[in-house]
Parts: structure tokens; sequence; C-alpha cells
């Protein structure tokens, strides 16, 4: 397979794992997209055991 035809698909990894970082490392505060603590509480063992501090 071409290196060629393997671009969208790391593309699109990309994205999916940035949009994924966002939620888990920045969904809250000032930048929150949705609002309230729902989503923080979906992503909080994640945040925890990437290392993010959110207590």
């Amino acid at each position: 397979m071409p290196l060629s035809d393997l671009i969208p698909y790391a593309l699109l990894t990309a994205l999916l794992a940035i949009i994924l970082f966002y939620f888990v490392g920045a969904e809250e505060g000032a930048t929150s997209v949705f609002p309230g603590m729902t989503m923080h509480e979906w992503v909080h063992d994640a945040r925890h055991l990437l290392g993010f501090p959110c207590h």
C-alpha cells in the first residue's frame, strides 16, 4: 500500500486524538464547550490516569 493512501487515515487518527486530548485535559472552566460538570465527570478517571490535575 502506498504511503499516500495512508495519509487520510493518519489525519483522521490525529484529529480524533486531539479531540480526545481536549476533552480529557481541558474541558472545564473557561474553555468548556459543554456547560456544567457532565463531561468532566465522564472523563474524570482518565484525567487522573493521564496525570491531569482536576481537584
